[in-house]
Order: structure tokens, then C-alpha cells, then sequence
């Protein structure tokens, strides 16, 4: 059997798809990291997710974050990733937010544990949109990449929103501090 460690990263790099190593703080590898904790917070979310046509969407999106991040991991190969994608997000999008109140405030990021978690992948979403939008002013990288991860930004929010009024918490909205 295979031991998970190999020691190879131990002066501070690491593989690309391909055998191309490089170090482990460069863009391309914050990019990809990024990317893999917008997966892992999905997965946490998941995790307290009982409604099984939202978990189902989670999982498409965590196979989809993966997809992502072996296209980032080989910069060599012709893009594969697909602007359709994005387009199925933005349906995503609709469909829950028809569901919604209108918001006319901000809210705080807050609510139920799903509600909450899904709030966290946001935030975590957006953090990686903006390591592949700084690699992407380095490298070519494939635009539907940007377009997917600022997308599944907006669809963590909705959903966030959705599970929150689905556990019946009202959403707080935000009250300028008094500090």
C-alpha cells in the first residue's frame, strides 16, 4: 500500500498534473488551494443539508470545483471547463430566489447551521474568485473559471438565504455599529 506522505513538498514545492513542480505559495497553487476550500466548506455544508435537491446540487458543484482545480493544476492542457456551467448556476440562481422576499437591505451572515455554512462556502467562494482572478492577470487561464466561481458566489448567498427560511429563521438585517 501507497503511504500518503512522499516527501517530495518538504523543500517547498509541489506537482502540477503533468510531473511540473512548482512552489507551494505561487499563484497558481493559492489558486487551486482556494478552490479546494470552497470544496471542503460545500462538503461541511453538505453535511448538515437535509433537503436532498440541495445536497444534490452541493455534490454537482463539489465534482465541478474538482474539475476546476485539475484545470488549474495543468496549465498546459486546453481548457475544458465550460461557460454552461455558469449558465446552469444562474438557473440554480433563479429558481431559489423566486422563492425568496426581495432584499433591500444587507443581512447578516447568520442563521441556521446550513444557513450558516453555506454563507461561510460563500465567502470562501469569493476568496478563490479573487486568487484566480490574480492569477489570471499572470497566466492565460480559461475565463469560465472566474465566470463559474463569481456565480456559485451568488448561488451560496441564495442558498443560504433559502435554507434559513426553510428552518424558519428570519434573516437580521444589518444595523450600522455604534462604536
Amino acid at each position: 500500500m501507497a503511504k500518503i506522505y512522499t516527501r517530495t513538498g518538504d523543500g517547498g514545492e509541489t506537482g502540477l498534473l503533468g510531473g511540473v513542480r512548482i512552489e507551494k505559495d505561487a499563484p497558481r497553487i493559492e489558486a487551486i488551494g482556494s478552490v479546494d476550500e470552497v470544496n471542503a466548506s460545500i462538503g461541511m455544508a453538505r453535511a448538515y443539508c437535509k433537503e436532498p435537491k440541495v445536497g444534490a446540487i452541493l455534490g454537482a458543484i463539489q465534482s465541478e470545483l474538482f474539475d476546476i482545480g485539475a484545470e488549474l493544476a495543468s496549465p498546459h492542457k486546453p481548457a475544458a471547463f465550460h461557460t454552461d456551467k455558469a449558465a446552469e448556476l444562474e438557473q440554480l440562481i433563479d429558481r431559489f430566489d423566486s422563492e425568496l422576499e426581495e432584499l433591500t437591505q444587507f443581512i447578516l451572515p447568520d442563521g441556521s447551521i446550513l444557513g450558516s455554512s453555506l454563507h461561510l462556502a460563500r465567502v470562501v467562494c469569493r476568496r478563490a474568485e479573487r486568487r484566480v482572478i490574480a492569477l489570471s492577470r499572470k497566466e492565460k487561464l480559461n475565463p469560465a473559471i472566474k465566470i463559474y466561481l463569481n456565480r456559485l458566489g451568488d448561488l451560496l448567498f441564495v442558498l443560504a438565504r433559502y435554507a434559513n427560511k426553510k428552518a424558519g429563521i428570519t434573516e437580521e438585517v444589518w444595523k450600522k455599529g455604534t462604536g
